[in-house]
């Protein structure tokens, strides 16, 4: 029998004799209309790998499972030795299904049943299982071939179940006498008029599927997996459909059974037969009294399965002694409740997001229509302002779709921690700080590599090596790597913190000058000399190891974050530690911009990057030898950098006194922008510049983007930071 928890998997959902309409690659059906069923598998796969992965370091900490971890463990297991099964995935099935065999047994004899001296090799195991299933989730997204040999982990898993079990004999840990686990060597058909499998499942439906539309197992895993949306505890016969396809042929003939506790859950269950693909016709069935037996037998029966079961009996099948308890019975009005929460594939959003940037330019090009210039429309006026409400709104609700917690990406660091304080034998401990913190999916996606390069750095540049030195300098034996996450204004601040040994920036200099990437005779500032850390090639290690020394880690951290519209910024105290600080956008798809003029063309300054705009007089600029021309704001100085001398315009202003400062401020820059006009501040769509346009590197120079205007007209988006640099290169 298959006993069904409440993990949602994907299905077939719709139309009849599907397969016949339907391509089959690689045992993925693709559906016209439907999502792939291989999306939901990766997705589903993925977030029960990173729930695995949290369960074991929570369990490693305490050396040892508890009872809810076990049974989760067991769980996940069982999900994803089902579903690798639907996908013909059989590596992963068969892996999945030798853990799950390991934890029937724990989980029936309890924790103690594991050696003390056995769990290091469980734990280990167990995460090199984890990363085996990832390694092969990323075949499969790359459409690359599985493994074909697994007997190094399944032999390190068949050794830790003959340990746990005593050394036994190979048929006693081949077959553990779990239900679920082990699959039926001949499944039994069965009837209408079937005893239940388990008598404390005396209510069943009797389900037949359209004649000739195949692959009857898996119609009927699909269907049991959509009736737990109504129904959390069931049972279903034959067992293993999902992993026996020769039970198709079974049901084919026979029809499937799915069993329930009361007649109440039955009936909660019909809708959703009555909505699976291809199903012919069903019927609502009770199991017979325990059939009559033969005398001599009569006492046996009775003792093992009672005629009668109690209303108030708890006790569960033996399979399922310890799996969770089931969900309540909804309310008579909540009968058929779905989740609350749905998953929708990204490129959806990404649509969702399209069309209501779409409708903030028409209503800007509608409201900003020349043609009603000079016009007195005060009822016009008052729905554009409705109008433009209602968009907001939408705006705000379509942006919070893709906005995600960085909590997912923050756990993984655990897992970085603890294999490289293993390997590299040091002590360490990581603190995550504003896990729920949200920014947007594509944004939260980029930024995963750059904080993994970086706490690997903390790992293995910033801890000392040794506890002794840590000890003799005041501090914890354990080090500490932080890792935090906080919003201010329109952008998230992430720092990864450590409170190792710092950097030795004379060591850096050095290794500057002996590459190259410094002048001898210069001085340079601590800052300075911290950013030759992110320069291409450039690493401290002498040796290459695993994890450094090539040279290729921090700068591709500068450069995912620059590719997001981020900056990257390091600083250190010489025996304190060293802290990154990420500062990201929260989305990069609509922004608050002010737009500006310089001769006839019109640019965006982003507004979180403005500090102030001010006019100033010929008198109040300072022309520096070296600097060039600078205005003095707040008792500090700033560089003027001109628009039209930086983009090389035939138009705009040339006296600075007709035109405007544009105060702006961005990672460690701060400067003024000289500019003919400020026009005013819009909401802008943030529109990617052609590919030819690209092609000239027109990023270095600051431009990031365009944007349509109300009128039609093209506004060039500007990076504030990037403006900077090039105009540095330039003067």
């Amino acid at each position: 029998m298959i006993r069904y928890g409440r993990v949602r998997y994907a299905r077939l959902a719709g139309s009849p004799a599907r397969n016949q309409n339907q391509m089959r690659k690689g045992g993925v059906f693709m559906g016209s209309g439907n999502d792939s069923i291989l999306d939901m598998y990766l997705y589903e796969t993925n977030t029960l790998l990173e729930q695995l992965d949290g369960i074991l370091l929570t369990a490693e900490q305490a050396d040892t499972f508890s009872e809810d971890s076990v049974n989760e463990i067991f769980r996940i297991m069982h999900t994803i030795k089902g579903s690798s099964a639907m996908m013909e995935f059989s590596s992963l099935m068969t892996v999945a299904h030798r853990i799950e065999d390991m934890f029937f047994i724990v989980r029936e004899k309890g924790m103690d049943v594991v050696p003390e001296a056995t769990r290091p090799d469980l734990f280990d195991m167990l995460f090199q299982a984890v990363d085996f299933f990832r390694g092969e989730i990323e075949k499969v997204e790359n459409d690359e071939p599985l493994s074909q040999s697994i007997d190094h982990i399944v032999n390190k898993i068949n050794s830790l179940i003959d340990k746990i079990q005593g050394n036994p004999s190979a048929s006693e840990a081949e077959a553990p006498a779990s239900e679920e686990s082990a699959p039926a060597s001949a499944p039994e058909a069965p009837a209408p008029a079937l005893d239940a499998v388990n008598q404390d499942y005396p209510y069943g439906i009797h389900v037949f599927f359209d004649e000739g539309s195949g692959m009857e197992n898996l119609r009927a895993f699909m269907l049991a997996n959509s009736i737990k949306d109504y129904c959390g505890d069931f049972i279903s016969s034959p067992e293993n459909a999902e992993t026996d396809p020769s039970t198709a042929d079974i049901i084919a003939d026979q029809g499937f059974l799915v069993w329930f506790r009361t007649a109440e859950e039955r009936d909660m269950a019909i809708p959703a037969v009555q909505n699976g693909g291809s199903v012919r016709e069903y019927q609502p069935v009770e199991a017979a009294k325990p059939a009559p037996a033969p005398a001599e037998e009569a006492p046996a029966a009775q003792a093992s399965s009672p005629a009668k079961a109690s209303p108030k009996a708890d006790a569960a099948p033996p399979a399922a002694k310890a799996a969770p308890a089931p969900a309540p019975a909804p309310a008579a009005g909540q009968q058929h409740a779905k989740e609350s929460l749905i998953s929708v594939n990204l490129s959806k959003l990404d649509q969702l997001l399209a069309v209501v940037s779409e409708i903030v330019i028409t209503e800007s090009m509608v409201t900003a229509s020349p043609d009603l210039k000079g016009l007195r429309l005060d009822n016009f006026t008052k729905s554009a302002r409705d109008l433009r409400k209602l968009t907001d709104d939408l705006q705000d609700v379509s942006m919070s779709l893709r906005m995600v917690p960085v909590s997912g990406t923050f756990q993984k660091m655990n897992r970085i921690v603890r294999d490289m304080s293993k390997k590299l034998g040091k002590k360490a401990k990581l603190t995550l700080i504003g896990e729920d913190t949200e920014v947007d999916k594509t944004i939260v996606d980029a930024i995963g590599d750059p904080i993994m390069h970086i706490v690997r750095n903390s790992m293995d540049h910033g801890l000392e090596e040794r506890e002794e030195d840590r000890i003799a300098a005041g501090k914890d034996p354990v080090g500490e790597v932080i890792l935090s996450a906080r919003h201010t204004g329109s952008e998230v601040i992430i720092e990864i913190r450590d409170d190792g040994q710092g950097v030795d920036t004379q060591a850096v200099l050095n290794k500057a000058i002996r590459q190259g990437l410094a002048a001898p005779d210069h001085d340079y500032s601590q800052k300075e000399i911290l950013n030759f850390l992110m320069m291409p090639g450039f690493s401290t290690n002498t040796e290459v190891t695993e994890y450094s020394g090539r040279g290729v880690g921090m700068d591709v951290v500068k450069k995912n974050v620059a590719d997001v519209g981020g900056t990257v910024s390091i600083s250190s105290e010489w025996g304190k530690g060293m802290t990154t600080t990420l500062k990201i956008p929260l989305t990069m798809a609509i922004l608050d911009g002010m737009e500006v003029s310089v001769g006839d063309s019109m640019f965006t300054i982003p507004i979180n990057s403005i500090q102030s705009s001010l006019k100033v007089t010929a008198q109040e600029v300072i022309h520096d030898p070296a600097q060039g021309e600078m205005v003095k704001i707040r008792d500090n100085f700033y560089p003027i950098i001109r628009a039209k001398e930086l983009f090389c315009m035939d138009q705009g202003c040339d006296n600075i006194e007709d035109g405007i400062l544009m105060w702006v401020e961005s990672g460690e820059h701060s400067y003024c922008l000289f500019v003919d006009e400020l026009l005013g501040e819009q909401q802008i769509v943030v529109k990617p510049l052609p590919s030819y346009i690209n092609s000239f590197n027109v990023k270095n120079f600051g431009i990031t983007g365009c944007s349509i205007l109300g009128d039609g007209s093209i506004s060039i988006i500007l990076d504030v930071i990037n403006v900077y640099t090039a105009a540095h290169n330039i003067y």
